[in-house]
């Protein structure tokens, strides 16, 4: 799959989550049994277009592995197991938290990632992203400094990946702010310029240049 997504997205430096170019963005989480969490994922009902985000899922939650999340990837911080699916292949936007994101793959994924220090004045060139191909069970920790958005599809039937964050994340914020890309509760946010939903939303337009589309 990885070469047929490299031959076909030639305009993107293309790469997996085990190879030594994606720890400048994350690590990969090893020893976690995740045969539970995707079975359960695998009874949610995909949207009929577009992807769906649910900051946190009971039936999820209630699993050893969401326990074992907390401890040992946030240290007994409260967290939060979610879950985003559904379809896309498309790039629109990118985000970053002040605190790691947890991803298992329900699916095989791709993301499309960028650093914080890459920005410049709240803009960002997609020039300087790299995309990396998820397969189905690996888990991973997406670090604070990386923007990070939606996976990619590399099938027809979509994407699916559990979203495990620090507690309140995502969830809309109680004030208005003079910070124009925070957006959610612990939610930076930059729009592609091209994409005009989400600045129609409130999102601030900052990234600039292609809006990759992944083909598979």
């Amino acid at each position: 799959m990885l070469n047929t997504l490299k031959e076909k997205n030639k305009n993107i430096e293309f790469f997996t989550v085990n190879d030594p170019e994606f720890a400048k963005y994350g690590r990969v989480i090893k020893g976690f049994d995740v045969s539970e969490i995707i079975a359960e994922c695998e009874k949610m009902p995909y949207p009929d277009e577009g992807s769906k985000y649910e900051a946190g899922v009971a039936s999820l939650e209630n699993l050893a592995i969401a326990e074992k999340i907390k401890n040992e990837v946030y240290g007994e911080l409260d967290t939060q197991i979610g879950a985003c699916y559904g379809h896309n292949t498309t790039l629109n936007g990118l985000e970053y938290h002040k605190g790691s994101e947890v991803n298992i793959a329900v699916t095989d994924f791709v993301l499309i990632l960028g650093t914080i220090f890459e920005m410049k004045d709240g803009k960002f060139n997609s020039a300087d992203a790299k995309a990396f191909y998820v397969k189905k069970g690996e888990v991973i920790e997406v670090y604070a400094s990386t923007l990070h958005f939606c996976p990619c599809q590399v099938s027809d039937d979509g994407f699916f990946s559990v979203v495990g964050l620090p507690k309140g994340t995502n969830i809309p914020l109680d004030g208005k702010y003079d910070d124009k890309l925070l957006f959610r509760k612990n939610k930076w946010l930059i729009a592609h310029e091209d994409n005009k939903a989400l600045i129609e939303r409130g999102v601030a337009s900052g990234i600039y240049g292609e809006n990759y589309t992944i083909k598979y």
